[in-house]
C-alpha cells in the first residue's frame, strides 16, 4: 500500500508554524486505510482552515491519488 502518511504529513508541514509537532499515523485494513493527523494546538486552525476547505483540500489530493490502486483512504484530524 503506497504511503498516504507521507503525502499528508509533507502537506501538513508546508502548512503549520511548527511542523516538528505534526504527528502523522496511518492504519492499513486490506483496501482501506485512515490516516491521523495530530498537530500543536496553535496549528489546528491552520489544517482545518475555514469552513473546513484546508483539510478538505487534502483530503481531495490524497482521493486523488488513491484513485490508481482502488484504496480508500480516510484522512482524520486529532484535537
Amino acid at each position: 500500500m503506497p504511503d498516504y502518511a507521507g503525502l499528508v504529513r509533507y502537506m501538513v508541514e508546508q502548512m503549520v508554524s511548527q511542523p516538528d509537532q505534526v504527528r502523522v499515523e496511518q492504519e492499513d485494513d486490506g483496501h482501506r486505510s485512515v490516516v491521523r493527523v495530530e498537530t500543536a494546538a496553535v496549528d489546528l486552525g491552520k489544517v482545518i482552515g475555514r469552513n473546513g476547505r484546508h483539510i478538505e483540500a487534502i483530503r481531495m489530493v490524497v482521493r486523488a491519488a488513491s484513485l490508481r490502486n482502488r484504496d480508500r483512504v480516510q484522512v482524520e484530524v486529532r484535537d
